[in-house]
């Protein structure tokens, strides 16, 4: 209906008397509807500009130290009656022996399978009573027990807490029956080309020999043999108040809080600092390596293509997180958008620099069509050839928005905001890291990504490594010319 009509109606609806200054105010109405209507299909047809990252705002830490030693951190977050305790262990599967990979790893995962006077169900039983979630880890470069429960019910959460980090029983019926569940994961493991590949690209790129060459939870001859004797002597020569960092965050003060941290924590015994020794820095490759994993009947191809890359102390690490969201590090990434969205090779393709105490890998990779396995690999290649030649200030601005604006979201909950402190605890990164970080993000140029990328982006001496049917992918492979190839089994790269 156009404006005439609109008029003509509203004349017919108020009679012949309708006065003058009845119709200029209908018209002026009707004009500025208008004139909204069109102002709204102009703004419709571009997308909003961005605001500004929101302002990320963390809470102080309160540094204390309870009567044996044990450094403790406390954070005042009182949105939820909840608390979050992690105790940290500076130690992990790094610190393994060379004939006992995944030590770290069981030693953890045994901790809550009986301690003090409790059985592995009896401590199920009690953490579920408490309405309390309790779980540990060990990764590389730390050990970890996490407590997140009511804050009515924390005295009696950290004493359960405190049995499972200080007194583990390490009962024999347990540690065989984890034994078979990490043996028979692993044999499955086998089977999966997506799991053979980041174990296949760590053997090649770091050596069987190198810590970071087999995986943080061991292998299958290192799982036959691994004794609760071995699990006891490395929970007693790493698991010590000198060794360790207790963060707590949630409805607490530290007045409050310090006096139940003593009563569950105060008798661990004191002892020497341990003295780690830091995991020798792998050589970087001198040359391309292609590699090819047979998988026969493969319906996909896994791709790996990466080597040596820095640790997480590197002066370059804003740099580099720029410069990977921009290659594989989100959804609109160069890789992804090339391999997932014009070519339609791969429902994913993605990187990154996996950055440890000592320099760890960085990789791209993707699982593609069989068929497609050379053409992934041309496209690959190209874009890593690309990321150090330009830059767009469009790409640049778009990867540091990406990552200042979902920054705060990391910090949501207490379980998150811990997690972020335990990273601080293991990196030593200074109490004002965090908060700095969006700035940092935000001060990164192109020339700073370029560079990043020039250095660290070696195409021409990465490892590339290729899951799939041999006698299917190998030709086109071959075809490439990218270097010499190495046939693998399965069982060559998964000891």
């Amino acid at each position: 209906m156009n404006l005439h009509s609109l008029v003509h109606r509203g004349l017919k609806a108020q009679g012949s008397g309708l006065m003058v200054t009845g119709l200029a105010a209908l018209v002026a109405v009707l004009m500025a509807s208008a004139t909204t209507f069109t102002q709204t299909r102009a703004e419709r047809s571009r997308p909003p500009s961005l605001g500004p990252a929101p302002q990320l705002k963390i809470p102080p830490i309160e540094k204390r130290t309870l009567s044996n030693g044990l450094p403790v951190w406390i954070v005042e977050a009182p949105e939820v009656p909840l608390a979050q305790v992690n105790l940290v262990i500076h130690a992990g599967s790094s610190d393994d022996a060379a004939n006992a990979s995944g030590l770290a790893s069981f030693t953890a995962a045994m901790l809550d399978e009986g301690a003090g006077t409790r059985s592995s169900l009896q401590i199920a039983d009690e953490v579920e009573f408490l309405g309390a979630a309790l779980n540990t880890s060990s990764s590389f470069d730390a050990s970890a027990v996490r407590l997140n429960v009511p804050v009515r019910r924390l005295r009696a959460g950290l004493a359960v807490m405190a049995d499972i980090a200080l007194r583990p029983t390490f009962p024999a019926a347990e540690v065989e029956r984890l034994r078979q569940e990490r043996l028979t994961a692993l044999l499955q493991a086998k089977d999966d080309a997506a799991s053979v590949a980041p174990l296949a690209f760590a053997r090649i790129v770091f050596g069987p020999a190198h810590r970071y060459g087999t995986a943080a939870t061991g292998n299958s001859a290192t799982l036959k043999t691994m004794t609760a004797e071995q699990m006891r002597a490395f929970h007693a020569a790493w698991y010590r108040p000198s060794n360790a960092t207790l963060i707590v965050a949630g409805e607490v003060t530290a007045t409050g809080v310090l006096p139940l941290l003593e009563e569950a924590f105060g008798g661990w015994a004191k002892a020497a600092p341990v003295s780690r020794t830091p995991v020798p820095a792998a050589p970087q490759l001198t040359a391309r390596q292609v590699s090819i994993v047979d998988m026969p009947s493969a319906a996909q191809s896994q791709i790996r293509i990466g080597g040596v890359g820095v640790a997480r102390s590197t002066p370059d690490y804003f740099p580099l997180l720029v410069l990977n969201t921009i290659l594989g590090g989100s959804f609109t990434s160069r890789l992804n958008q090339n391999l997932r969205e014009e070519h339609g090779y791969s429902y994913g393709a993605s990187s990154r620099f996996d950055m440890r105490l000592s320099p760890g890998p960085v990789q791209a990779g993707a699982g593609v069509q069989s068929d497609k396995t050379s053409e992934s690999l041309t496209e690959f290649f190209k874009e890593l050839r690309e990321i150090a030649a330009t830059v767009s200030d469009a790409e640049l601005v778009k990867a540091k928005n990406y990552i200042a604006l979902g920054f705060p979201s990391e910090f949501e909950t207490i379980t998150d905001l811990t997690s972020h402190l335990e990273e601080m605890a293991v990196y030593k990164l200074p109490d004002t890291y965090f908060s700095q970080y969006i700035a940092n993000v935000q001060a990164v140029t192109a020339a700073a990504v370029q560079k990043a990328a020039a250095t660290y982006i070696l195409p021409e001496k990465f490892a590339v490594v290729v899951v799939g049917d041999r006698k299917a992918i190998e030709p086109g492979i071959r075809a490439l010319n990218l270097g010499p190839i190495r046939a693998l089994t399965v069982d060559e790269v998964v000891p």
